[in-house]
């Protein structure tokens, strides 16, 4: 897969899921504990989420960091817009933001 490619793959999988998660492993199978801790977030959330496991091609993670202007990994997007990391969720997640931009995305608002 070209580099090209990949960034289409990146933007592809954001505009076709409300809630986009780039992680290593899968969110059946995270492969790290800021992935897994991401992954808990977001199921507590109860809608539907895409997940893409970077580590299946090592050029993917930088083509993904290109996009977003984030270094690392698990990243979250949400109705199409970079949320950011683990840590950033869980701050929004606990201030109850998190539940506010979910509930918007599907709500079509």
């Amino acid at each position: 897969m070209s580099r090209e490619e990949m960034l289409e793959d990146v933007k592809s999988l954001i505009a076709n899921n409300k809630i986009m998660l780039f992680m290593k492993g899968t969110a059946t199978q995270p492969m790290c504990g800021f992935s897994a801790a991401t992954v808990e977030v977001l199921r507590k959330m109860e809608q539907p989420f895409g997940d893409k496991n970077v580590l299946e091609n090592a050029e993917y993670r930088y083509v993904l960091s290109e996009h977003s202007n984030w270094p690392t990994v698990p990243q979250v997007f949400i109705n199409g817009e970079f949320v950011g990391g683990c840590d950033i969720v869980h701050a929004l997640y606990k201030s109850g933001e998190l539940k506010t931009m979910v509930d918007k995305a599907f709500s079509g608002a």
